[in-house]
């Protein structure tokens, strides 16, 4: 009995003493506790997880929309990142970087082919240049927001798809979606709040663009220059009306039914509002021929062949020869359009003209990398002549008389002296008539050397003035001899004016011309 009354008395402290129960749990029970703290922990790490990857995989899939900025059709995409900014992508070119805004989201911005209707309507309408870059900054914000909000719709939703297949629980899901909101929301945000529009004037370069600065000057103050400008030039081409006006004032030229009129434009350099004033010339001075003499294009990208599907608008013969800024993708562009001639030591006639010409020898997009260059070594003096002695071979070999030739060059046009009574060419962006030195015993040859119709492109802005747009049109008589030629001229910025000068051809069998009087408007 005694032994009884001990064991119980010593159960009873037990149950009384804290370290070995008492009131607290047994040893059990905490193991039980410690495991669900440890499961709830799991979840919450779980729940976090699936929304961090779900969102992650929601941006991936779905952060990207196709937009339009200005003519251009552009996809604009986010993707997670830990310092941010911006890439504008320009395929083929290259890349321009922005350091726009901090993380943890990356947007690019990857510019796609031309709109042709746009490009049309830009050609077509010079103020709709103005209004484009104007609207190219909401083009861009709208673009922004779009993306902005799909890809919170698509992280939310893979999220609530990922979580309803890993937990298969409402409110699991529910929190997962939620955290997938706040995350995405908050990296959006962060974007949002340190965004630096100053960051453009700033970019850094890849690929091709690398070199862009040098060749095109400082960006802020092109810029700037290229506002200026596009106003004057919607005055300008308006003014471009009025031209046919302006020939009343001119000498009387009586051209008679047999005359035939050539335009000559050369290095448009993808300024479209070279096309305005070409197609207003040709309508109201009905213009038989169009003739090219090259540099189309800046670069002789594939994306800039889109530039020359204004040809086909002109509905005239249109004769191209290859410049020192158009590749054999440009040529060949220029070639499918159902009314060019892409001459290449090759002739044709056209509006009873016989016309033979050659493509400048290099290509040198960027005069600062391309191993040729556009210096004057040996070696490029060498190419630039040796096309000319080409051509004068092909136009002395031609089986009708060549009436013109045309290079890019006008270092290529020596050569031809004696081969033909006219030449034409362009590259130097100042028009220039000369006489070539006389070979003995043969005809006399002029060469007349365009400025730029496209103004130069971008390169013309980097002076103080823009450079002017230029462009002749010839007369030729009956036995296809040059008895005058207008000479029209866009000047730039702070010159909002036409000038047209008209010069005869006193004695169209020397081509000595003469100038007359220079009405402007």
């Amino acid at each position: 009995m005694d032994g009884q009354r001990d064991e119980q008395h010593d159960d009873a402290d037990d149950r009384d003493d804290p370290a070995t129960g008492g009131d607290r749990p047994r040893p059990d029970s905490r193991r039980l506790g410690s495991a669900e703290l440890l499961r709830r922990i799991g979840l919450v790490v779980a729940v976090l997880a699936v929304a961090l990857g779900g969102a992650v995989l929601g941006v991936l899939a779905g952060g990207r929309v196709d937009t339009d900025i200005g003519p251009f059709r552009a996809n604009l995409s986010i993707s997670p990142a830990r310092d941010g900014g911006t890439t504008v992508d320009i395929p083929p070119l290259g890349a321009l970087l922005l350091d726009s805004h901090d993380g943890p989201t990356h947007l690019t911005v990857r510019l796609g082919a031309l709109d042709q209707g746009r490009t049309e309507a830009l050609i077509d309408d010079p103020a709709s240049i103005s209004r484009a870059s104007q609207s190219a900054v909401e083009d861009v914000r709208s673009g922004v927001m779009r993306l902005g909000l799909r890809t919170l719709g698509t992280s939310v939703l893979v999220t609530l798809i990922l979580a309803g297949l890993i937990f298969r629980n409402v409110r699991r899901t529910a929190w997962a979606g939620g955290l997938a909101l706040l995350i995405t929301a908050g990296s959006l945000g962060t974007a949002a709040a340190t965004l630096r529009p100053q960051a453009i004037e700033e970019p850094r370069y890849e690929g091709l663009l690398v070199n862009a600065p040098a060749i095109v000057g400082d960006a802020r103050r092109i810029a700037n220059d290229y506002t200026k400008y596009a106003e004057q030039l919607q005055r300008l081409v308006g003014n471009v009306s009025q031209l046919y006006t302006t020939v009343s004032a001119l000498p009387l030229l009586e051209p008679t039914p047999g005359t035939t009129r050539v335009l000559h434009v050369s290095d448009m350099h993808l300024n479209p509002t070279g096309w305005q004033l070409i197609r207003t010339v040709v309508e109201q001075f009905g213009i038989d021929v169009v003739i090219d003499t090259g540099d189309i294009t800046d670069w002789g990208s594939e994306p800039e062949a889109s530039f020359v599907g204004s040809i086909g608008l002109l509905k005239k013969p249109y004769v191209f020869i290859r410049g020192n800024h158009d590749s054999g993708k440009t040529a060949a562009a220029v070639a499918r359009q159902p009314n060019a001639i892409v001459l290449n030591n090759t002739t044709t006639t056209v509006a009873g003209l016989t016309i033979a010409g050659v493509g400048d020898p290099r290509f040198t997009p960027d005069k600062n990398t391309s191993p040729a260059g556009s210096g004057l070594t040996q070696q490029v003096a060498d190419q630039v002549t040796g096309v000319g002695e080409q051509l004068a071979t092909t136009v002395r070999r031609s089986p009708r008389p060549v009436n013109i030739a045309l290079v890019h060059d006008p270092a290529s046009a020596g050569p031809l002296s004696g081969t033909c009574p006219l030449v034409l060419a362009g590259h130097t962006h100042a028009r220039q008539v000369s006489k070539l030195p006389q070979v003995p015993g043969q005809q006399p040859t002029t060469l007349m050397v365009e400025g730029s119709t496209g103004g130069a492109g971008l390169r013309g802005l980097e002076g103080e003035k823009p450079t002017p747009l230029s462009m002749s049109v010839l007369y030729f008589d009956q036995l296809k001899m040059l008895q005058a030629y207008d000479t029209i001229t866009v000047g730039g910025t702070g010159q909002a004016q036409v000038n047209l000068e008209r010069r005869l051809v006193e004695n169209p069998t020397v081509a000595s011309p003469s100038p007359t009087t220079s009405p402007t408007r």
